[in-house]
């Protein structure tokens, strides 16, 4: 179960006793937000990524989108989600509770700069209904992240009128 992974990796900080679960679902910004009862830009939302043959996690904040220009100039290749099979093979989490905590030494792990605009947000810990109440600064640390990047950028709304 990925949530034990997370857990044992946590315990390694001290941390594992600070792991929240749900009675109900995480897995998406959405609802995270809605279980955590904060706003969806808190929510750390982990992508999983293919670069070459080697995977990526990229953690933004909750309400922004990958920037396709940002993200081939930092990285070198185009941002390509792993397909769903791929994911729990490739991080040891399934879709809805991808995390930096408790994955193979081979997945490199970048934080976006979007997240520093929050005093702490709540990444996912391995399941679909947990997550963390961290500080960037703890999050950093907590994910052998090897330095902040800036690849992302604030979602267009398009408000559509009902008439």
């Amino acid at each position: 179960m990925s949530i034990e992974q997370a857990r044992r990796w946590l315990q390694l900080f001290g941390r594992d006793g600070d792991i929240l679960e749900f009675e109900v679902s995480s897995a998406t910004v959405s609802l995270a937000a809605q279980a955590l009862g904060t706003e969806e830009g808190r929510i750390a939302k982990s992508i999983a990524l293919k670069k070459a043959d080697s995977t990526i996690i990229l953690v933004t904040a909750g309400t922004v989108k990958i920037d396709n220009r940002k993200y081939k100039d930092q990285f070198g290749c185009k941002a390509v989600m792993l397909q769903a099979e791929e994911v729990l093979q490739r991080t040891g989490h399934e879709i809805g509770g991808v995390c930096p905590f408790g994955i193979p030494e081979n997945v490199e792990v970048y934080l976006d700069q979007s997240l520093r605009q929050y005093d702490y947000v709540f990444p996912a810990c391995g399941s679909a209904n947990s997550g963390i109440k961290l500080s960037c600064a703890e999050l950093e640390q907590l994910s052998r992240n090897p330095g902040w990047v800036d690849v992302c950028r604030e979602r267009e709304s398009n408000p559509i009128e009902l008439k």
